[in-house]
């Protein structure tokens, strides 16, 4: 045992004796690693804030459906719906996309009663809508363009009951920051006039009873839903359960993820050649190091265990450096770059906060991918050198 003890403590002599290759080898493994951990990390939070959106959401999501695509739905649907056994609330909403200012800003509007907002929502400054044309927008927003509670906003659409001023009353942030970067809350009737849709809203959120959805969910969708005067084409309804919109929502993420982690085996087969080549393989000085350790005596075993201890050692400070520049990246440069792979439409840069999670699971995988990586270059090359005669090693 003490011979094992003294054995593996040449290996950490050896990893000081040769700074410059230690150093080399570190950097492929960070270079290698580090990328991979913030992608998970961004996959990981993304997910997470989806899931919470989830929960705290509607049992039901019913929207309309006319010749395959999707239609709005008459505002009666509501009373149609809320004759069904087990159905508690119903709450319409209106989403639709605009652009605002010189710099043509993409943003979304969404119109519900006030009453509906989500919960995690609060006003940081102003108030909430009360009544038309008065709009409540997301701290993200309220930066970029320069608006506070008072602002008046030029009009930004045009429909047949013409064009108005509108007036942001409030601003708010919400424990989901990525989804409130863009948004904009107001009333039904102001996103009506908006989107030019009267008495219409994109789709219901339908709360049930305790052991109702699926009863409720099976009886929206047998209903036939005509507009007023127009009965030759009736419209279908769609309705989507939280559970489906859970399945639903992270395929999208894990597809991402998945084709993230297909290029990454690229990245770490490179790795590995470059490790092979930092860490001694085809290089003299390490053959002519093991040569003498095997001309003095060492055996092949004891060769590999002081290279097994090196390897080890510089496996755990890469991967210790790639979890905390990892961690860096994603708090303080908030996913830069890489964010965009996961999140389509933010860009490079992302004003808002990019949710992230490195979790213990992922961290232990990027320290076996280092080891993996490191054992793979330093070993061969020092079994290489081990099985030579000395003499050969020396040359």
């Amino acid at each position: 045992m003490r011979a094992i003890v003294e054995i593996s403590r040449t290996g950490v002599v050896a990893m000081l004796l040769h700074p410059l290759r230690s150093v080399a080898t570190v950097a492929c493994v960070v270079a290698g690693l580090l990328p991979y951990l913030v992608g998970l990390g961004l996959s990981h939070g993304v997910q997470q804030q989806a899931r919470d959106s989830i929960r705290w959401g509607a049992d039901l999501y019913v929207s309309g459906r006319r010749f395959g695509r999707t239609a709005p739905l008459p505002l009666q649907t509501a009373e149609q719906i809320q004759k069904i056994p087990g159905v508690l609330k119903i709450r319409p909403r209106i989403v639709g996309a605009i652009t605002l200012g010189k710099e043509r800003r993409s943003a979304v509007v969404v119109g519900l009663p006030a009453s509906a907002l989500p919960k995690s929502t609060r006003c940081v400054a102003g108030r909430l809508f009360r009544e038309e044309n008065e709009l409540v927008i997301g701290t993200t927003l309220a930066r970029e363009l320069k608006l506070k509670p008072g602002s008046r906003l030029p009009p930004f659409y045009q429909n047949v009951e013409g064009e108005r001023v509108t007036r942001v009353v409030g601003v708010f942030e919400s424990d989901a920051p990525l989804w409130q970067a863009d948004l904009i809350f107001t009333s039904l009737e102001t996103a009506a006039t908006i989107f030019d849709q009267r008495g219409s809203a994109t789709e219901l959120l339908v709360d049930c009873g305790p052991g109702y959805q699926q009863h409720v969910a099976r009886a929206i969708g047998r209903l036939t839903i005509q507009r007023t005067g127009d009965t030759s084409n009736p419209l279908q309804l769609r309705v989507v359960t939280r559970q489906q919109l859970r399945s639903m929502l992270p395929r999208g993420l894990l597809h991402r993820e998945g084709i993230f982690n297909l290029h990454f085996l690229l990245v770490f087969s490179v790795g590995i050649l470059a490790t092979m080549a930092t860490s001694g393989f085809g290089s003299a000085e390490r053959r002519r190091e093991i040569g003498v350790l095997k001309a003095t005596g060492w055996r092949t075993d004891e060769v590999l265990l002081r290279g097994t201890v090196e390897a080890f050692l510089l496996s755990i400070l890469g991967a210790s450096l790639s979890v905390l520049a990892a961690f860096i990246w994603l708090e303080w440069f908030n996913g830069y770059w890489l964010a965009s792979l996961f999140l389509p439409g933010i860009g490079a840069t992302s004003s808002a906060d990019v949710p992230f999670r490195l979790l213990p699971l992922p961290v232990l995988l990027g320290f076996l991918i280092a080891l993996a990586i490191v054992m793979s270059g330093t070993l061969y090359s020092s079994w290489r050198a081990a099985t030579v005669p000395p003499i050969e090693a020396l040359r």
